[in-house]
């Protein structure tokens, strides 16, 4: 175990982290409570709308295909291209193989506004509709904007509330402003910045927006595909380092998860180690990438319908035609992906000395910028599996799977980003174990709840499945 200095009192804590826990701890805040939320919910859903139509990819409109090489883009040049990848990654399961992936080079801003509401840190959410969602709305950043989108290549609306994200890198307030990655196995290199801005005072919440309280959404996190993604990665990024009190007592689980916020908090690992083990991860994988054409994929096919895997499995590229409500724009058509089966996203949690660690997976993705970053210990679609060979097959999944019920400390249907992905559910898990997990896995590593929030302070270091899943412990802190 690392040795670290004793955690610091609640009097020496700095104030954002103070107004952050005293937000989560209010299920009630000052201006109610959830009670009208369902409501409120649907009302705007029956304004805020998607009608969704599969269309075949030719037939979408406004995209183009190359005829030398059959990529999908944009006849504006903008939003994103899908076009085809060539992997190498000798020494893994499979060591070669070819997909389509999106690029989408522009970096879009995912931000959240907050401010003291009767001296409650409140943060303004938006009710927002994309067309992969399962169930239509959910609760989203104040801005959620490519920035094809907010310059308005579109021709919609503005964004609203865009100008509190613009230029803020000599504004005071600012409590989170850090590139994050999105999909690694989906997106090329794709990053967007996660920013929370603090607000003086409360601005208007518009129509479709609602000022909440950290703790209620945390409420709305246990609820099946509520929280979008985009929402969940934001909410990660935010200097959470867990309630302001004394060093708790107890050998509980909740005291457990107190402690591994603490900075002062023992660890399995330094994180000097865990820097220079993420290093050597990086150093010493092989993964090339090329770009190839999306008509010369090997082992996939393309129809009028879809382009698919000829095993069926992994993920297909479709075609939609959407009509919108309450959106900048009311019709458009894209391409999108859509997952073969629901994910299992999970992370094996242990308590060393009391305090609750987090067993993480240097994960290498084709799209990642810098190779690999720490992802969920568990992460993958059984169906795609049942496709790769054996030693494919991810470690801890039957752990995971089999874990009884009291040992299961989050479970809940949560989606991934319904702009580009057609519903795409994972189970997001967090399942305590007592299993004797060698702490030196080449590529697994126990980890604090704090030592991964000093890591989101910085781009391409947590992938964003494991990120959603720091914001469901992060929600754990004060559910009772």
């Amino acid at each position: 175990m690392s040795d670290t200095p004793a955690p610091s009192s609640a009097a020496t804590r700095d104030p954002v982290e103070r107004r952050i826990d005293d937000s989560a701890r209010l299920r009630t805040g000052p201006l109610g409570d959830l009670s009208d939320f369902t409501d409120w919910f649907a009302d705007y859903g029956r304004r805020a709308y998607t009608h969704v139509d599969r269309v075949p990819l030719h037939a979408l409109e406004g995209w183009e295909t190359d005829p030398g090489t059959g990529d999908l883009r944009h006849h504006t040049g903008r939003f994103f291209t899908v076009h085809g990848l060539e992997v190498s990654n000798p020494g893994a399961p499979v060591a070669r193989w070819t997909q389509p992936i999106i690029n989408q080079p522009e970096i879009g801003i995912l931000g959240i506004l907050t401010a003291p509401i009767d001296g409650v840190l409140h943060c303004l959410m938006q009710a927002k509709v994309e067309p992969g969602n399962a169930e239509g709305l959910q609760l989203s950043p104040t801005v959620q904007a490519t920035r094809s989108n907010y310059t308005r290549v579109h021709q919609g609306r503005a964004v609203p509330y865009l100008e509190h994200f613009m230029d803020i890198h000599s504004r005071p307030g600012v409590l989170a402003d850090v590139r994050q990655s999105e999909q690694g196995s989906w997106f090329y290199r794709k990053r967007n910045r996660n920013v929370v801005v603090e607000l003086p005072e409360p601005v208007e919440a518009l129509d479709g927006y609602r000022w909440m309280t950290l703790g209620q959404i945390h409420e709305l996190l246990g609820r099946k595909d509520t929280v979008n993604m985009d929402a969940r990665t934001v909410l990660s990024c935010l200097p959470f380092t867990g309630p302001d009190t004394e060093k708790p007592d107890g050998d509980d689980f909740g005291s457990a998860l107190l402690r591994s916020g603490d900075a002062g908090a023992v660890s399995v690992h330094s994180a000097a180690e865990i820097l220079g083990w993420i290093t050597d991860r990086r150093t010493s994988s092989d993964i090339a990438v090329r770009r190839v054409a999306l008509g010369e994929l090997r082992d996939w096919s393309r129809t009028d319908e879809r382009i698919r895997h000829d095993a069926g499995a992994f993920f297909d590229v479709i075609g939609v035609q959407v009509d919108a409500g309450g959106r900048e724009v009311h019709r458009w058509s894209q391409p999108m992906i859509e997952p073969v089966g629901q994910g299992v996203i999970a992370f094996l949690v242990r308590r060393f000395e009391g305090v609750l660690h987090v067993l993480v997976h240097a994960r290498v993705e084709p799209g990642f910028a810098d190779v690999v970053e720490l992802g969920p210990t568990v992460q993958c679609v059984a169906e795609s599996h049942a496709q790769l060979p054996g030693q494919a097959a991810p470690p801890f999944l039957d752990e995971v799977l089999g874990a009884p019920a009291e040992r299961v400390r989050f479970d809940t249907v949560l989606s991934e980003e319904g702009g580009r992905f057609f519903h795409a559910l994972n189970r997001y898990l967090i399942v305590e174990t007592d299993q004797d997990v060698p702490r030196d896995l080449p590529d697994h590593r126990w980890m604090t709840l704090h030592q991964l929030s000093d890591l989101l302070r910085h781009s391409h270091y947590v992938n964003v499945q494991a990120r959603s899943l720091i914001a469901c412990l992060h929600s754990l802190y004060h559910a009772g």
